[in-house]
C-alpha cells in the first residue's frame, strides 16, 4: 500500500487520538490532528504530526479550519472527539445544559464536522471513521450502565447511518468504530484493552476496509456489530 496518504484526525491531543496518531505516522502516513490546547499541540507535534486548533462544537472554528486545510486532500478522516457527560449519568437529574452538551459533542458536531470535510476525502479509497461504541448499540443493550452516554453514542450511530446514506455519488467508506474497552481517562485504568493495541486494531480496519464502499459499525477486531 502507499504510503503516500493523509489523514485528518479531530481529536489527537490525547489518548486515542493521539494514538491514532502514532500509529498512522508508524505507518507512513501524514497526519494533521486537531487540539484544543499548547499542550495537545506540543505532543501531537512529538510525534510528527501537523496540529491545528479546533473547538468542534463551535462553527466558526470549523470554518476557521476548514479554509486552512482547503488544499488539503485526505484518505482518512476520523473524527474522535467526545465527552462521557453528567457523572450521575440520570436522564432524571441531568439538566438541560447538560444533555444538550452531551448530545452536541458526542453525536451532532462529528457528523457536521464530517460534512464539511466530505469534499476533501479521496474518492473511491478515502475513508470517514467515527469512534463510536459497543455502547451505543440498541440491539445489544441489556444493562442499565451510563444510560445517558449510551444514548448519545446510539444518536452518533444514527446520525452515522444517515450520512453514509446521503453520499449520493461520493465514493467513499463510512465506518463507525468501537475501540474497545480501553484504558484511557475516559474508560478508565481497569480496562482491558491498552490504547496501543486498540489503535492498532483500529487502522487495520480502516486500511482494510478502504475501497470497498462497505459502510458498518465495527471493532477494533475487525468484528461487525450490531446497530
Amino acid at each position: 500500500m502507499s504510503d503516500d496518504r493523509t489523514a485528518l484526525i479531530i481529536g489527537a491531543s490525547r489518548g486515542l487520538g493521539l494514538g491514532l496518531t502514532k500509529e498512522l505516522k508508524s505507518r507512513g502516513w501524514t497526519v494533521i490532528g486537531t487540539v484544543r490546547d499548547e499542550a495537545g499541540a506540543r505532543r501531537a507535534v512529538a510525534l510528527g504530526a501537523r496540529a491545528e486548533q479546533l473547538d468542534t462544537v463551535d462553527a466558526g472554528s470549523i470554518m476557521a479550519l476548514s479554509q486552512r486545510l482547503s488544499g488539503e486532500t485526505f484518505d482518512l478522516v476520523f473524527v474522535n472527539a467526545g465527552i462521557k457527560g453528567a457523572a450521575h449519568q440520570d436522564p432524571a437529574q441531568a439538566t438541560p445544559a447538560e444533555i444538550a452538551e452531551l448530545f452536541q459533542v458526542n453525536s451532532v458536531a462529528p457528523v457536521g464536522i464530517a460534512r464539511e470535510f466530505l469534499g476533501r476525502v479521496r474518492d473511491g479509497s478515502g475513508v470517514i471513521a467515527f469512534m463510536s461504541s459497543d455502547l451505543g448499540s440498541i440491539t445489544r443493550t441489556n444493562d442499565a450502565y451510563i444510560p445517558l452516554y449510551r444514548a448519545s453514542k446510539a444518536a452518533l450511530n444514527s446520525l452515522i447511518r444517515s450520512f453514509a446514506a446521503g453520499l449520493g455519488s461520493r465514493r467513499i467508506t463510512v465506518l463507525a468504530m468501537h475501540p474497545g474497552w480501553v484504558r484511557t481517562d475516559m474508560g478508565g485504568s481497569s480496562a482491558p484493552v491498552g490504547i496501543d493495541e486498540s489503535v492498532r486494531g483500529v487502522v487495520d480496519v480502516v486500511e482494510a476496509r478502504a475501497s470497498t464502499l462497505r459502510h458498518g459499525f465495527v471493532d477494533y477486531r475487525g468484528v461487525e456489530l450490531g446497530w
